[in-house]
């Protein structure tokens, strides 16, 4: 089982930055690809970012390369997603997913993603 804890979202102006971290409880044994999804009103869960947390590329919707960064802290057991240059566009709830690392298909695919968080308010104004 696998509890995972968002935070660091808030309020900023368009060209700010955020650091989202999600705090996660034991993995158990092996690799999981953790993920940042976000949904605004109206519309659909998207995937953001995703990286293995036993290492490996990382994955980016086209929309946040060269923005973001999402990593991950093996000894804290915590994924971060690094903000940059955000826009409007960007203001969602943001949440952390999770999913054992064989179980496979495409990253952004939420509905293969086990575990979820219970998401974190970004807002960004212009």
């Amino acid at each position: 089982q696998v509890q995972l804890v968002e935070s660091g979202g808030g309020s900023v102006q368009a060209g700010g930055s955020l650091r989202l971290s999600c705090a996660a409880s034991v993995y158990g044994v092996g690799n999981y690809l953790m993920a940042w999804f976000r949904q605004a009103p109206g519309q659909e869960r998207e995937g953001v970012a995703a990286i293995y947390t036993g290492g490996g590329s990382a994955y980016y919707a086209d929309s946040v390369k060269g923005r973001f960064t999402i990593s991950h802290d093996n000894p804290k057991n915590t994924l971060y997603l690094q903000m940059n240059s955000l826009k409007p566009e960007d203001t969602a709830m943001y949440y952390c997913a999770a999913r054992p690392a064989w179980y496979g298909g495409i990253w952004s695919a939420r509905n293969t993603y086990t575990y979820w968080g219970q998401g974190t308010q970004v807002t960004v104004s212009s």
